[in-house]
């Protein structure tokens, strides 16, 4: 706060005792010491209280900033959920499926035919016997 050196406080403090005298100084001086001591102190909390409302300021912007951001991630995942249609995804895989099985059956069918078995014969293979 103030820049006061050794020979600064040797004037003040001689000047102190010529114009209040050696009977009251003591009692001056420790008036002196706590107002000054007040004074330290509101000065610190005041800083310490411009301090902390700019953090508060600068975590005010940052929490809008990640509402903002969330606010957009939100946005693109009902986009998505809108574009990928769910159910047509299971309809599809369903469909997928019982091709694939027709077309299982019909492999196993084909050798059937080709050997002149109707097609309505079992799957099971048939035995040869001997004779």
């Amino acid at each position: 706060m103030f820049d006061l050196g050794f020979a600064e406080m040797v004037v003040i403090a001689i000047v102190a005792l010529v114009v209040i005298g050696p009977e009251r100084l003591p009692t001056v001086a420790r008036k002196a010491g706590m107002y000054f001591a007040r004074m330290r102190r509101f000065v610190t909390n005041v800083k310490a209280d411009v301090e902390r409302e700019f953090r508060t300021d600068e975590l005010q912007r940052m929490l809008q900033q990640q509402q903002e951001e969330l606010q957009s991630l939100k946005e693109v995942v009902n986009d998505t959920r809108n574009d990928v249609d769910l159910g047509g995804i299971a309809e599809t895989l369903q469909q997928t499926g019982k091709e694939v099985a027709e077309a299982a059956r019909i492999d196993q069918d084909a050798p059937a035919a080709a050997a002149g078995t109707p097609e309505s014969a079992s799957p099971e293979p048939a035995t040869k016997s001997r004779s």
